[in-house]
């Protein structure tokens, strides 16, 4: 096998190597460093938001949005089935216990569905929503894959329920709405925190590393100073609070400030490239491309083919399986968190959409540098690959 596609991998065309050499050169190479700010002051201004606090990596923004929003050991938080787990392990981090609320047909958490169990589900005293006896702190609402969930209802219900709403968008950096009262609102500066990732298949990477923005500017402070241990005195080490090694290093932002420059030529390319996935696989029978919300700019990090069940009975993993054999790199959408190991005992509500779409979600290459010959290449051997299990 000569050729291969992979699924996504990182794109260094700009000025990635200068400015790390720049940032080896001065000797800051570590937790602090110019090339920390600078990024951070990039994604503000990319995002319109005030401030944002660069950290190690998605996760410990999700897990300091925990902390900021104080949720406590015995706390219900309310989340996705249908995510990467990152995003709920941070409730267990603060010992909560999760509550799995399905998704729509966009991948997204449904507001129809948290609304439901917000109503008939838990008890509401006018200030405090109880589960079971326990309060219900948060929700954690992910972007998945670029899309956008329902934001202008999750947010109506949050403020009736006083739930603090965290935002993962470590997928969906760039994605925005067009259209309603949100318009113009980037992902992850709706809720009350924000949450990104520059893991290395990211639209943007550092390496590793992450993001967290807030609607209060102080609280981002906070935030930031929680990820630098809790310094209150750098000289003589005095610390007030309980801190986390949770700081991106200033080699990684100087990447990250590279990246950022590319950010608008990536996205474009993800969604030109997205428009001929969809012009290729139009009228094809055994599989279908999900699309993304019509009232949003999606960055489409990630592109995802719906496989006809009625005809192709194959596992996924024969499929991906088969695929890697012609050279293409393909992946199934998820696991349900709710059915792996550490949260199999865990509430679920009315998990329909999560479990339909966790068994025929095929996510194709989608790197920024992938060319039209790639994705032709792609096209041709999934619906080769679908078309012999179809008939086998």
């Amino acid at each position: 096998m000569s050729r291969f596609i992979p699924l996504s991998i990182p794109n260094f065309e700009g000025n990635e190597r200068k400015y790390v050499d720049d940032a080896i050169d001065q000797g800051w190479v570590s937790t602090g460093g110019a090339y920390i700010t600078k990024l951070e002051e990039s994604l503000a201004k990319f995002l319109h938001t005030a401030n944002v606090a660069a950290c190690q990596s998605g996760t410990a923004a999700l897990h300091l949005s925990m902390v900021e929003a104080g949720v406590r050991p015995g706390d219900v938080v309310l989340v996705p089935p249908l995510t990467f787990i990152a995003a709920v392990n941070p409730v267990k981090y603060q010992f909560a216990t999760p509550v799995f609320i399905d998704c729509d047909d966009s991948f997204c958490m449904d507001p129809l569905k948290l609304q439901e169990f917000c109503e008939k589900e838990c008890s509401f005293d006018g200030t405090q929503l109880s589960y079971n006896g326990h309060l219900v702190k948060a929700v954690v609402v992910v972007h998945v894959f670029g899309n956008m969930a329902d934001m202008v209802s999750i947010m109506d219900i949050a403020k009736k329920y006083n739930l603090k709403v965290i935002e993962d968008a470590t997928e969906a950096l760039g994605s925005k709405y067009t259209d309603g009262p949100l318009t113009g609102k980037f992902a992850g500066t709706i809720g009350d925190f924000g949450c990104y990732s520059f893991n290395g298949n990211k639209i943007i990477t550092t390496g590793g590393g992450g993001a967290i923005t807030a609607n209060d500017t102080k609280v981002v402070d906070h935030i930031r100073y929680l990820s630098t241990q809790a310094k209150d005195d750098v000289h003589y080490y005095i610390h007030n609070e309980v801190g986390y090694n949770y700081r991106m290093t200033n080699l990684q932002a100087a990447l990250g400030v590279a990246q950022m420059e590319e950010l608008p030529e990536f996205i474009h390319r993800k969604q030109e490239n997205f428009k001929l996935y969809c012009q290729l696989f139009d009228g094809f029978e055994l599989g279908k491309m999900i699309g993304f919300r019509e009232d949003i700019s999606s960055n489409m990090w990630f592109y995802s083919l719906e496989i006809n069940r009625d005809k192709v009975q194959a596992t996924m993993r024969e499929i991906i399986t088969a695929l890697e054999k012609r050279g293409v790199q393909t992946r199934a959408i998820w696991g349900l968190i709710n059915e792996q190991v550490p949260y199999v005992h865990e509430a679920t509500y009315k998990l329909e959409k999560a479990p339909y779409y966790a068994e025929r979600i095929l996510n194709l290459p989608s790197s920024t540098q992938i060319t039209k010959e790639d994705i032709e290449y792609v096209v041709q051997q999934v619906k080769e690959v679908l078309e012999e299990f179809a008939h086998g």
